[in-house]
């Protein structure tokens, strides 16, 4: 009896020794993130996405990958040297790229000086208007012809004049700029900033040009979406605008690769939405986070498969199975691609050593699918596959195979396949491949 006690306290410290083993030795995933330049609303966004996701996720790094503008974050994550970048919907977008979050919408706006001839983007033709200097002013000015093209307006016969905007309001005075385009969210930025500068210099409080055309722009422009601006939106007394407005708006969103399993992205937009108000204690930028919707049938950046099913769903069983550690597993599944320890380090010591070589069998398919450079090689991948799938759900109708984990493997295989498919398809239709 008097043994007892010793017993228990060295059961004890076995316990803690395993779950510190286990706690240190299980895999850190590491999520590479594009993050703009130093000081940008970008950067300010994403070191708080960072600092917040880490806290929330111990076992998740966040990799900070210094992009000089969206077209490189475009192209990081086309290349996949990343898995989540920043992306304009009207700017460069990843042919692979699919949408995991909208961070904010900023709003088209152009604003004309009080009582002005200009009440339609038609308009401006023969005129100069002023735009924002800033690291995005190539975006916006690119947004500019889009919509003069639309009301064929030709470019060349609207001037620009790019100003800070401490001194945009003195040029709206003085008549060297007929309107002004700011591109802005509604909440302090480039629209209200603008607002404030001219009524500061005209002593009258500007307009914001409606544009009726606004949904059939966003049909034709997919890049561009209507947007109803509400009284007051960019300034309060007197209201700018001073009624319910319609007018474009761009979206910058978080992005992932189409490769991203969907449990990954399904845990990635579960998390930006639970940890936002965090965020928002270290930005305001991240009030502006909305989930996108599941339902859109937007060609340019379409919903990742994972998001809409969370969103539908509310919570994924992949959790619910995994909790913790598969969490992380399918994430650094996804980041890094082969890590076909993981998962079976994870699964339940008591399945058979046929289930786990046939898992390893898939990550091994995915991995391969990745550098097939025919279509054969996808079709014998495809054969290997369908014979695994097969076997599993034969497994299902007796009770014999795990679900969560095969279809973790099963889904990771065949996005593969088909994804190499399509880049192979499309090399063919270019003529690349003989």
């Amino acid at each position: 009896m008097r043994l007892a006690p010793f017993v228990i306290a060295g059961v004890l410290m076995i316990a803690a020794a395993v779950a510190a083993l286990v706690y240190f030795g299980s895999p850190r995933a590491d999520l590479r993130v594009t993050i703009g330049p130093p000081g940008s609303p970008a950067y300010r966004f994403i070191t708080a996405f960072a600092s917040v996701t880490e806290a929330a996720h111990p076992r998740v790094h966040v990799k900070l990958v210094e992009v000089g503008d969206l077209a490189a974050s475009a192209k990081a994550i086309e290349s996949r040297a990343v898995q989540l970048g920043i992306v304009r919907s009207d700017a460069e977008i990843p042919a692979n790229g699919e949408t995991i979050a909208i961070l904010r919408r900023d709003v088209v706006a152009f604003l004309t000086p009080a009582k002005s001839p200009i009440d339609k983007v038609s308009a401006l033709a023969g005129k100069t208007i002023g735009l924002l200097t800033g690291p995005l002013q190539s975006y916006n000015e690119r947004t500019l012809d889009t919509i003069l093209g639309y009301y064929n307006v030709p470019a060349e016969t609207v001037k620009r004049l790019f100003l800070p905007v401490a001194e945009i309001g003195a040029a709206v005075r003085d008549h060297r700029v007929a309107a002004v385009l700011a591109v802005g969210p509604m909440a302090p930025g480039e629209v209200s900033d603008a607002v404030s500068a001219i009524k500061t210099a005209t002593k009258k409080t500007p307009l914001l040009l409606a544009i009726d055309e606004a949904d059939a722009i966003g049909r034709q422009f997919p890049g561009l979406e209507s947007i109803d601006v509400p009284a007051g939106a960019f300034r309060g007394h007197p209201a700018v605008p001073d009624d319910s407005v319609s007018t474009l708006a761009v979206s910058y969103r978080f992005v992932a690769p189409d490769t991203m399993l969907d449990a990954v992205a399904g845990a990635i937009i579960r998390s930006i939405l639970t940890t936002k108000t965090g965020m928002m204690a270290k930005t305001p930028l991240a009030n502006q986070i909305e989930a996108p919707d599941p339902d859109a049938k937007n060609p340019v950046l379409p919903v990742h498969p994972g998001v809409a099913a969370y969103l539908d769903t509310g919570e994924q069983s992949f959790f619910d199975a995994f909790q913790q550690y598969l969490y992380i597993g399918g994430m650094a599944l996804s980041l890094g691609g082969s890590a076909a320890a993981l998962l079976i380090g994870r699964f339940n010591r008591k399945k058979s050593e046929s289930d786990l070589q046939r898992i390893d069998h898939l990550i091994g398919i995915a991995d391969k699918a990745i550098s097939a450079q025919s279509l054969a090689e996808l079709q014998k991948m495809d054969e290997e596959l369908n014979a695994i799938v097969a076997w599993f759900v034969k497994g299902q109708a007796v009770g014999a195979a795990d679900s969560t984990a095969f279809s973790v493997a099963i889904d990771h295989a065949r996005r593969a396949i088909s994804r190499q498919r399509g880049l192979i398809g499309q090399r063919i239709a270019e003529g690349a491949v003989p």
